[in-house]
């Protein structure tokens, strides 16, 4: 496929094209021209780290991880929820999206809303939800361990104070308590280092995981932390329970008062070092707490940012363009027929010998008037295109030119007995002596074209009922042309055609006259293959772009397996939007630049012929044609 007939493909379909184009552009912009305005509002904050006694590649990350972890937290269902709460109205979700602005610590909060009001109170409130909740999340983290180190201050105190009250007054029953109060408490200090133990155990220690190695190193510090104390612990119970004794005696209370005391001040350092882990924790809480601290306040929109009607209608009038354009080409694609000249000769093997514009009739004429086109036109460019086939027609067979000929097609409706009628009438204007005969026993249309009768005609003839000059019919309008109509249809068309008699019909017509034309049925049946073995050459019409190619070759391929001549195929009804593909025709266009496509010669229309005019002896003809010589 070349560039010519790409571009004439691109022409025969640009109505298409342009017409997708524009009801694409309308449709986009009517749609979208039919939506609800969509309002964007944007507010921008900044998430500024804790502060770090290092800085490394470990600690970035930590703050890019914590910036992702806000702007998603952003769209969690959740602070929705709370922020449909606080604001009075619902906030769905995909109304917010959150991004980060780069590398930086930037974050760019944006809102969409049919209401623009509503859109910059969405944003304004989500930021602030994001700054009540920026505590509350840190806190979650530290508020186990702060509320373990507070409840043993309490312990602490209380514990202190027991003790106290046993120095004043020493009392067995104090005492078992107080044995009993050391019990639970190295418990629960043992039980909180048992489950620290445990913990660490579920981590492998070569992870390279920077969360395993943070849990590693705190479980260990809390380990160290409640070690000491375990240990205090546990001098407290040996000095209750192992030195202690029941205070009978002076001796014994001065014992049991230092024991006391030195209870009183062990108790006193749990004191003091659990309120310094209870201090460092809560430094340490408020030292990796992230600031979040809005730097842009949203402000209400006032021009939508959707819909977009011309964008809309360019986006659909571009998708338009690509469906049609799609459609063309996948019809181009699953189209069969046979189209140009080098298509023909390429997929029939059998040139192309003339080319034939398509025939319109004129509505001042009476009838069909297509078959006597040449007559009545003799200046159109349809009439060149005959006489063009007349021409290829002699230098195909220039050694032995072609005295009988039939015109056949592979299908019906394709003009073949119109190609035949107009070539016997510019053969005959050529000088030769021509003759048409009607071979269509089926459905028989030269008699229409010609406006003869069609009571007697080669039936009759082949049948033996008349002789050849009985049914001879002379036009009146071009010289040298005869005509025999196809005459009674019998019932068995094609035994007539092969018969004998039918031979011996041909053989006197080619004595008597220089050229004879036979109109056959398509080759759907088999009277045109059957005569075509009875002439000297066929003529075979197709229509480009409706004749399907394996419809026109399996008929060809007929005609060669029995040895007939096919001297050629001729395109027939080429619209003149269609020059490229079928080009010959456009050889004829100068023409009519000059004279109109339809315009009449000044050979006036046939009148009905009767019945005896019908009848004109053949000896009459050649004695009119001698006389011319």
């Amino acid at each position: 496929m070349d560039i010519k007939q790409l571009f004439s493909i691109f022409k025969r379909w640009l109505w298409l094209v342009v017409l997708g184009t524009i009801i694409g552009g309308a449709l986009g912009y009517y749609l979208s021209s039919r939506q609800t305005p969509i309002y964007q509002a944007r507010a921008r904050f900044v998430i500024l780290p804790s502060a770090q006694t290092t800085y490394d590649y470990y600690s970035y990350l930590n703050n890019m991880n914590i910036i992702s972890t806000y702007t998603e937290l952003l769209t969690t269902e959740d602070l929705l929820y709370e922020a449909s709460n606080r604001l009075g109205f619902p906030v769905m979700k995909g109304q917010a999206t959150a991004s980060q602005v780069g590398e930086t610590k930037f974050v760019v909060l944006t809102v969409k809303d049919t209401d623009p009001y509503k859109a910059a109170v969405i944003a304004n409130g989500l930021v602030d939800i994001l700054i009540d909740q920026n505590v509350k999340l840190q806190t979650v983290q530290y508020e186990s361990a702060e509320r373990n180190l507070q409840a043993r201050v309490d312990q602490a105190e209380e514990q202190i104070a027991i003790i106290e009250s046993q120095i004043t007054s020493l009392s067995t029953e104090i005492l078992q308590k107080q044995i009993e109060n050391v019990q639970a408490q190295m418990t629960d200090v043992q039980s909180q280092i048992n489950a620290l133990k445990l913990d660490m155990a579920d981590i492998d220690p070569l992870s390279q995981s920077e969360v395993d190695r943070a849990r590693l190193a705190n479980d260990q510090a809390k380990i160290d932390e409640l070690s000491p104390i375990l240990a205090l612990y546990q001098e407290i119970y040996t000095q209750l329970v192992v030195l202690g004794r029941t205070p009978d005696t002076g001796a014994a209370s001065s014992i049991d008062l230092d024991r006391l005391k030195t209870t009183l001040q062990l108790y006193q350092q749990i004191y003091i070092s659990s309120i310094s882990s209870l201090e460092t924790l809560r430094l340490s809480k408020a030292q990796s707490t992230p600031t979040v601290m809005q730097v842009e306040t949203a402000t209400k929109p006032t021009t939508p940012i959707s819909p977009k009607p011309l964008q809309s209608a360019m986006l659909a009038a571009a998708i338009g363009l690509f469906v049609t354009a799609g459609i063309a080409f996948l019809i181009e694609f699953l189209d069969d027929t046979l189209k140009t000249p080098d298509e023909i000769k390429d997929i029939l093997d059998t040139p192309v010998i003339g080319f034939i514009g398509e025939l319109k009739n004129n509505p001042k004429q009476n009838g069909d008037s297509l078959g006597i086109y040449v007559a009545k036109n003799p200046r159109s460019p349809v009439a060149e295109a005959f006489r063009s086939l007349r021409t290829n027609l002699e230098y195909s067979s220039v050694d032995k030119p072609a005295r009988t000929m039939l015109v056949t097609s592979p299908g019906e409706s394709e003009g073949k007995s119109t190609v035949a009628a107009n070539l016997a009438i510019v053969e005959a204007q050529s000088g030769k002596n021509v003759i048409i005969i009607d071979a269509d026993m089926r459905r028989p249309k030269v008699h229409v074209l010609f406006n003869k009768s069609n009571r007697r005609g080669l039936s009759d003839v082949v049948t033996g009922k008349l002789r050849i000059d009985d049914v001879v019919k002379t036009y009146d309008q071009v010289e040298n042309l005869s005509i025999i109509t196809c005459g009674t249809i019998p019932p068995n068309p094609s035994e007539l055609l092969g018969s004998e008699r039918m031979s011996q019909t041909i053989k006197d017509l080619e004595e008597r006259f220089d050229l004879v034309i036979f109109d056959t049925p398509p080759m759907i049946v088999s009277d045109a293959q059957i005569l075509s073995s009875k002439v000297d050459g066929v003529i075979f019409v197709v229509i480009p772009g409706q004749t399907r190619a394996i419809a026109a070759l399996r008929p060809i391929e007929e005609l060669r397996r029995i040895d007939s001549h096919v001297m050629g195929v001729v395109a027939n009804k080429i619209p003149k939007s269609r020059d490229y593909y079928y080009g010959g025709y456009n050889y004829y266009s100068p023409y009519g630049s000059h004279y109109s496509y339809h315009t009449e010669s000044a050979i006036p229309s046939p009148e009905n012929e009767s019945d005896e005019q019908a009848g004109t002896p053949l000896v009459s003809i050649f004695n009119k044609n001698r006389r011319k010589d």
